[in-house]
C-alpha cells in the first residue's frame, strides 16, 4: 500500500498480529514499486484513478507482473482503479468497502439538493459581484414534498431515500436494474424504469458505481427528459453523466441546478466550464471525505484483510466467481485451505 486514508487501518491491523503491513512510497521508480508488490500477498489499493498512477492500477498487465497475490482491497466503495474481470481471471480476491462511507455520501448529496433548491449558491455569487439587490430574483424552493428520483439504491441511495422520506416527506423514486420492486420498496422507493424517472422527479441522484453499462449512462437525451426545473447531483462517479451535455442542458435553462462531486478528470481543469456557473455546487469528491467515514472504511479494509490471513473469506466481495480459483491458489500459496 502507498496511501493509508485514516489511522484507522492501522489501528485495526495492529490487533491482528498475522497482518504485515507494508508502506510502498510511489516517489521511487516504478521498477522499485513493482518489486515491493511482487513480495506481498494483498494489495491496499487507492480508489480514486486520477490519485494513482497508471501503471499500478489493477489490469491484466499488472497481475501478469504479480503472479503470487492473492487479494486486492479498494480504499473505498469504489474501485475504477481495478478491473475485476482480469482479477477473475488471475484468481485474484477483490473487495470493497461498500456501506462504510454511506452516511458522509449521503449527507452530502441531501445538503446539494436544499442548498439547490434554496439557490444558496447563486445567492453567494450575486452578493460577492455587488448583484444581489432584489432578494426575491432569488426565490427559491423547499425540498418537502417534492419527488426525488434515485438512479441506483444501494447502501449511499437506501440512506438517501431515508433521510429525504423521513425528513423532507419525499415521495421517492428508484431505478436500480440489479434489485426487484419488494426489495426496493424495503428501503424506502418506488421501483420505475429510468424514462419515468427522469420525467418525474424534481431532484434527480446518482448512487451507482462506474461500469461498462453506467459509462455514459445520463446524456444529453437524458437530461432533456427531465421536468424543466428540475435538480441533478451526483456523488457517484465520473463518467456516468456527459458533462458537456449537462453543461448544455444548464445553460439553456432547461434544469435549475447541479451538485457535481465527481469528474471525468479530478480534479478538473480550473477553465471547465460547470466550475463557472452561478447555479453549481462543485466539489472535489469529497462527500466520503469524513473522519467518521475515512475511520470507518479503512476498519473494513483492515478486518478483510485479516479475515483472509486467518483463512476466511471476507464480507464485500466484488467477483464471487473467483472463489473457488483463488481457494486453489490461497492452498498453494499458505499450505491451508480457506473457509
Amino acid at each position: 500500500m502507498s496511501h493509508v486514508p485514516h489511522p484507522s487501518f492501522l489501528e485495526t491491523a495492529a490487533l491482528h498480529p498475522e497482518l504485515e503491513v507494508v508502506r510502498i512510497p510511489l516517489d521511487q521508480p516504478e521498477s522499485a514499486v513493482l518489486d515491493a508488490l511482487r513480495g506481498v500477498d494483498a494489495y491496499y489499493v487507492m480508489a480514486s484513478r486520477d490519485e494513482l498512477p497508471k501503471p499500478f492500477h489493477v489490469r491484466a498487465e499488472l497481475l501478469r507482473a504479480l503472479p503470487d497475490l492473492l487479494m486486492v482491497g479498494s480504499t473505498g466503495a469504489g474501485y475504477d482503479t481495478v478491473d475485476p474481470g482480469a482479477c477473475t481471471e488471475a484468481g485474484v480476491l477483490l473487495v470493497n468497502q461498500a456501506g462504510g462511507n454511506a452516511e458522509g455520501v449521503a449527507e452530502h448529496a441531501v445538503g446539494m439538493m436544499l442548498a439547490l433548491l434554496k439557490r444558496m449558491p447563486e445567492a453567494g455569487a450575486a452578493m460577492r459581484a455587488g448583484r444581489a439587490r432584489d432578494r426575491n430574483a432569488l426565490m427559491g424552493r423547499e425540498l418537502r414534498g417534492r419527488t426525488v428520483g434515485l438512479v441506483g439504491i444501494g447502501h449511499v441511495g437506501t440512506r438517501v431515500a431515508e433521510i429525504v422520506r423521513l425528513g423532507f416527506s419525499c415521495p421517492v423514486l428508484a431505478c436500480d436494474p440489479y434489485l426487484d420492486a419488494a426489495t426496493i420498496a424495503a428501503r424506502g422507493a418506488r421501483k420505475v424504469e429510468m424514462p419515468e424517472l427522469l420525467a418525474e422527479s424534481d431532484v434527480v441522484s446518482l448512487h451507482l458505481p462506474l461500469s461498462p453499462e453506467s459509462r455514459n449512462l445520463l446524456d444529453g437525451e437524458s437530461f432533456a427528459r427531465m421536468r424543466p426545473g428540475a435538480i441533478f447531483v451526483t456523488t457517484a462517479r465520473g463518467n456516468i453523466h456527459d458533462e458537456p451535455a449537462l453543461h448544455a442542458a444548464l445553460r439553456s435553462g432547461h434544469l435549475a441546478g447541479a451538485g457535481l462531486d465527481v469528474w471525468e478528470q479530478e480534479p478538473p481543469e480550473p477553465g471547465h466550464p460547470l466550475l463557472h456557473m452561478d447555479n453549481v455546487i462543485v466539489t472535489q469528491h469529497t462527500a466520503g471525505v469524513t473522519h467518521e467515514s475515512r475511520a470507518n472504511i479503512t476498519r473494513i479494509a483492515a478486518l478483510a484483510f485479516a479475515d483472509v490471513a486467518k483463512g476466511r473469506l471476507p464480507p464485500r466481495i466484488i467477483n464471487p466467481a473467483v472463489a473457488p480459483r483463488f481457494a486453489e491458489r490461497y492452498a498453494a500459496k499458505r499450505g491451508r485451505g480457506i473457509a
